[in-house]
């Protein structure tokens, strides 16, 4: 049984890479769990998938970092998973700005 959970991790850690920001680098946030807080322009399959890019300011623990938001998503706490977060290979310029962004009041 031992020798079949160690190879099927083997397979998964393959695929695997381990992510990691520096203080400084700019991440692109996911915004799919937002729904009913945030809104960022359109609807359904046309709203985007990231936001971004924004600058790290801090790394909480092994998993959380602190980023720094612009005013328009001040309403949201700037610490996020790391799952959330996706490097910025992007220079600033090409980078889509937040417009049109709705807040949701009731929550």
């Amino acid at each position: 049984m031992q020798a079949a959970r160690d190879r099927q991790k083997s397979y998964a850690d393959l695929k695997r890479k381990p992510m990691e920001f520096q203080v400084g680098d700019k991440v692109m946030l996911k915004v799919l769990r937002w729904k009913g807080v945030v809104r960022f322009g359109k609807r359904g399959k046309l709203n985007p998938r990231y936001v971004g890019p924004f600058k790290v300011l801090e790394r909480i623990g092994d998993v959380a970092y602190k980023l720094d938001l612009l005013e328009e998503v001040s309403r949201v706490h700037n610490t996020f998973h790391l799952s959330n977060l996706k490097k910025c290979h992007a220079d600033e310029p090409l980078a889509v700005p937040l417009g049109g962004l709705h807040f949701d009041d009731k929550l």
